[in-house]
């Protein structure tokens, strides 16, 4: 399997009252599953982590109400990256089998941001789009929920 790379990143996003904010996550955290779960539970309740891998696939782990909520945006990546198994592990799913790696299908909860407007129906239709890139999809997620602006300014600064 493929190991996290220089070209993987990871910010957390939390809503303080005031609106959003987000932060860059330690480089080494991206790394590791534990590692991203760990950081999001030490943020205010309703934040969320979000990892792009290589702009090859993303996760999201979303700390709410001290359960943490799992998004991974292609299974085939389990495949080929650790930390896309490692999620593929915490939501008791099988990494597929190499024959059915020619889909491109998210895996775990898509009602992740179903109390912030953003329905299961509509982030499929995000992830769903074959042309786009992690980051791209990102950038669309961060543009529907309202913190574009303060997620383009870090991710720029973090590429």
């Amino acid at each position: 399997m493929a190991e996290s790379s220089e070209e993987t990143w990871a910010v957390v996003v939390f809503s303080d009252g005031g609106g959003w904010q987000v932060g860059q996550l330690p480089p080494g955290v991206s790394g590791d599953l534990a590692d991203v779960e760990q950081a999001v539970r030490g943020q205010l309740p309703g934040s969320f982590a979000l990892v792009d891998v290589a702009d090859d696939f993303f996760i999201v782990v979303r700390n709410q109400g001290g359960q943490l909520r799992f998004l991974l945006s292609d299974v085939t990546a389990s495949s080929e990256w650790e930390l896309a198994a490692q999620v593929m592990d915490r939501l008791e799913l099988d990494i597929p089998e190499e024959d059915d790696l020619d889909e491109v299908l998210p895996a775990g909860d898509l009602d992740v941001f179903d109390d912030l407007g953003l329905d299961a129906m509509e982030l499929g239709a995000i992830l769903s789009d074959v042309d786009a890139y992690a980051d791209e999809m990102l950038s669309t997620l961060a543009r529907r929920l309202g913190f574009a602006d303060a997620f383009e300014r870090v991710v720029d600064a973090l590429v």
